[in-house]
């Protein structure tokens, strides 16, 4: 046994009288052992587990394990415990981080707590959760005096190119030229809409010479019904959206009625700061409508565990977990679940300050609602109101029942007394005997089963009631499919009496330390709730979309940002904490935050400002604050967007990874976005917006090792040709195409998606089912409108189809040559122009945005 264990077992099992024999002074004998072994983590400036051990009262009042010390109890104090075995909780000091206590000391302690662990008298328990500041730039107020630069160069056209601009002569180098047109209508196409434009927009925005051309594309665009397509996508990888349940049984669950939400929000440019809200606590609105409670799906997109044999309450706590790390980088751009188990390792987020975020969503309920149409809203009163008139009709019949019941008794007596004098089996009449005996015993004689077997028998043969009930019958069984048939979604609902939260130790929900209530970290501006009252989940919405809070619209704004142009401002658009990149354009970004946030002539409600203590509310503002689609206009009309993405020597040597942006970034099309090009060059592409999930082409054998064969039967008609948007994804077993280009798995948030570039890609592109079956619509679609009948016509229409601009001689000679040789192997027609699209559609340059 080590000496300090010994020493502790033999000093426990002294008598009491012997430890109690001196009485301790605090200050001259307790404070100096923890000033020497404990302040340097459980001090003034750094307070691990949340426990500070410079003052009596600290212990008392403890961490985030509870109270470090029992007054009067030292064997049942869990510091002692720390000290000694460390039996239930961790051995202090940590190994390697200081000398162990000697007997003496431990000694003295426990006489200390069993004496009553008193202090002076005059003093209080320090605060462990007082603002803590930071130097740090992501924590900083927004700078709502930054103006750009005052350049004085014809290339720019908004503040974004000036902020650009400054650096770019600082490393010695200009920007790149504007774009040809043909590749700005299909790099904006791409960008706002997600889908290629026509050969005929193409032509009109080509040839239209106007000064104001190119902004009045932009305008078309965003007002697209399509943009909510296009950027809803986008959010939804944020929310991690998916049509099943997730684990290893994966079963189905509706909740496309929030995804359609997304993308009606975006396309009405719903302000972020009310589109936030509404996903995070729109149940709890004052008179909350239907749309604001489904848009609560946000936080019901997490995975749900059907196994048998599992801890429903472990598997609640981990979707709650998920909520708290989901809105700290979706919003906050923090990597909050690193403080699950312990406090963060770099930034100013506390084990405790993780369980305070965990109470704002632990007070939740997760309901599912029912979001009948107009049709079926329509038809449940009246069908309710048949039923209940069946009802009533058959309580009038029943109260009736002791004549009629007596009559037809009389009735079946003389028909079985009629069949005894003619000798016929009374059982002709499906009469057994018990209730012939019964028959014969007089009403006011009969035992209660003898009433009992008469009453049913006669409910049997009473052709008024079975008139009515087969009636009622069938109106339940049309309101059992009217439900049926009602689409529900997932939503939260605040529960009347919230759950109370405890810190886990060591993240473990079995263990539970400190009650905590709702909170956010110290470094940023404080939660505000009504005097007196409890922060609310509704609180936390607000307060993550008040101005004060610096970090929701510098990670929005990046994140938008990084769309555009391959990488955020900050590259690590997930992490604006200590270990994350600091900005490369700093003073751009809180210039475009600030802007996002006040819109035009400002709003500048903050963090306090209502004077009755209540929690801050959006203030009536300007058209523009909070406005997605002004930020994103304003963005695509820059001149920094609208540069080419040609490749140059010098900003391959001087800014390799083009931070600066000298020039514009080619991009990957996502997988959505590939196949919906693919879908548009074939003339097949449906328009229709929203609506449960459909089943296009796929290959055989996707869910043969999947636990459960998963529902694919392939959609027909409009159905088959929907946007990627709405294919329906299980997440084990997802459409192939997305996985194949880089899709996330949906089991968490994604705030950025990989680009890879794998053979898998192209043999997909050029062989997958699905695509060929959009490659022969697009062979019907050149041979049937090309303006020009002969091949070259055609070619030319097709490479425009894929491609947008019109192909070179080069080109052109190959495509003819490749045709020929098609044609030479088959006398179909179609085959051979369908050979010409499928080369078309797997081009470097098709699935690129230029």
């Amino acid at each position: 046994m080590p000496r300090v264990a010994f020493l502790a077992a033999a000093i426990a099992l002294l008598p009491a009288s012997l430890l109690a024999s001196e009485t301790i002074d605090y200050m001259r004998q307790v404070r100096p052992i923890f000033q020497q072994h404990c302040v340097r983590c459980h001090g003034a400036d750094e307070q691990n587990g949340d426990l500070r051990l410079d003052t009596a009262a600290s212990m008392l009042q403890g961490g985030n394990s509870g109270s470090a010390i029992v007054a009067g109890r030292s064997g049942e104090s869990l510091l002692i415990d720390a000290v000694t075995t460390g039996e239930n909780s961790s051995t202090m000091p940590p190994e390697g981080e200081g000398d162990r206590l000697t007997a003496a000391e431990l000694k003295i302690i426990r006489q200390w707590i069993d004496q009553g662990a008193k202090g002076p008298a005059d003093e209080q328990a320090a605060d462990v959760s007082k603002p803590k500041g930071s130097d740090h730039w992501a924590y900083q107020p927004l700078r709502r005096d930054i103006q750009p630069p005052a350049l004085d160069d014809p290339w720019i056209r908004n503040g974004i190119d000036a902020f650009v601009l400054e650096q770019l002569r600082a490393a010695k180098l200009k920007p790149s030229p504007e774009a040809d047109r043909a590749t700005l209508i299909r790099r904006l196409s791409l960008d706002l809409l997600g889908l290629p434009p026509s050969p005929a927009e193409t032509d009109e925005f080509v040839n239209d010479t106007s000064p104001e051309a190119y902004e009045r594309l932009v305008d078309r665009l965003l007002a697209s019904p399509h943009y909510g397509e296009r950027w809803g996508r986008h959010w939804l990888d944020l929310a991690r959206y998916a049509d099943s349940n997730g684990y290893t049984i994966d079963s189905g669950r509706s909740i496309w009625k929030y995804r359609d939400w997304v993308v009606e929000a975006l396309n009405r440019d719903l302000p972020f700061n009310e589109f936030t809200i509404e996903q995070i606590a729109g149940d709890m609105l004052p008179k909350a409508a239907l749309d604001q409670i489904i848009a609560t799906g946000f936080h019901r997109n997490t995975q749900k565990n059907e196994e048998g044999g599992i801890d429903k309450e472990q598997f609640r706590v981990e979707a709650v977990v998920d909520r708290v790390s989901t809105t700290g980088s979706v919003f906050l751009g923090l990597t909050v679940g690193c403080a699950r188990c312990h406090d963060h390792k770099y930034d100013r987020v506390s084990q405790r300050e993780f369980y305070q975020l965990f109470a704002v969503f632990n007070g939740a309920d997760e309901p599912t609602l029912s979001v009948p149409t107009e049709q079926q809203s329509k038809e449940e009163p009246a069908l309710l109101a048949e039923i209940e008139d069946v009802r009533r009709r058959i309580a009038d019949v029943d109260e009736n029942n002791a004549i009629r019941q007596r009559e037809w008794e009389e009735r079946l007596a003389a028909e079985l007394a009629e069949l005894a004098k003619s000798k016929t089996a009374p059982d002709t009449l499906g009469v057994m005997e018990p209730f012939r005996a019964a028959l014969k015993v007089p009403a006011e004689e009969r035992t209660p089963a003898q009433k009992k077997l008469l009453g049913e028998e006669f409910k049997k043969h009473d052709r008024d009631r079975l008139v009515i009930v087969e009636s009622l019958d069938e109106l339940l069984e049309r309101q059992k499919q009217l439900k049926a048939n009602v689409t529900t979604t997932l939503v939260m609902k605040e529960l009347k009496q919230p759950r109370d939260t405890f810190v886990h130790l060591r993240g473990d929900f079995l263990r539970p330390g400190a009650k905590v209530e709702p909170a956010v970290p110290a470094v940023l501006p404080p939660l505000a709730a009504a005097k007196g009252k409890r922060p609310t989940r509704l609180d936390f919405a607000r307060w993550l979309v008040d101005p004060a809070n610096p970090l929701t619209p510098r990670v929005t704004v990046n994140r938008v940002w990084q769309q555009y142009f391959g990488q955020g401002i900050v590259a690590t658009e997930n992490d604006f904490g200590t270990q994350g990149d600091r900005p490369t354009h700093p003073e751009l970004l809180d210039w475009l935050a600030a802007d996002f946030v006040r819109g035009a002539g400002g709003w500048e409600l903050g963090v306090g400002d209502d004077a009755a203590g209540q929690s801050p509310a959006p203030s009536p503002q300007p058209p523009t604050a909070w406005s997605l689609k002004a930020l994103h206009r304003l963005i695509v009309t820059s001149a920094t967007y609208r540069q080419s993405s040609q490749g140059r020597a010098d900003v391959r040597s001087r800014d390799p990874y083009n931070k600066l942006l000298a020039r514009q970034a080619r991009l990957r099309l996502e997988a959505e976005v590939i196949r919906d090009s693919a879908l548009a060059a074939s003339g097949l592409l449906s328009p229709t917006l929203g609506g449960p999930g459909v089943y296009p082409p796929q290959p055989d054998g996707v869910f043969r090792f999947t636990q459960r064969a998963k529902f694919w039967k392939e959609s027909t008609g409009e159905d088959r040709y929907r946007r990627t948007l709405y294919t329906y994804f299980w997440r084990t077993s997802p459409y192939p195409l997305l996985t194949t280009f880089d899709a996330p798995d949906a089991a968490t948030t994604c705030t950025r998606r990989p680009r890879s570039n794998t053979p898998l890609q192209a043999l997909t592109l050029a062989n997958d089912r699905g695509f060929m079956e959009l490659a022969g619509g697009m062979a019907k679609r050149v041979l049937a409108e090309a303006p020009s009948g002969d091949d070259g016509g055609r070619l030319r229409y097709a490479f425009r189809l894929c491609l947008v601009r019109a192909p070179g001689d080069g080109e052109l000679k190959d495509l003819q040559k490749f045709l020929a040789r098609q044609r030479q192997s088959t006398d179909d027609d179609v085959k051979a122009w369908t050979a010409v699209a499928r080369v078309l559609m797997n081009t470097d340059e098709f699935v690129t945005r230029e």
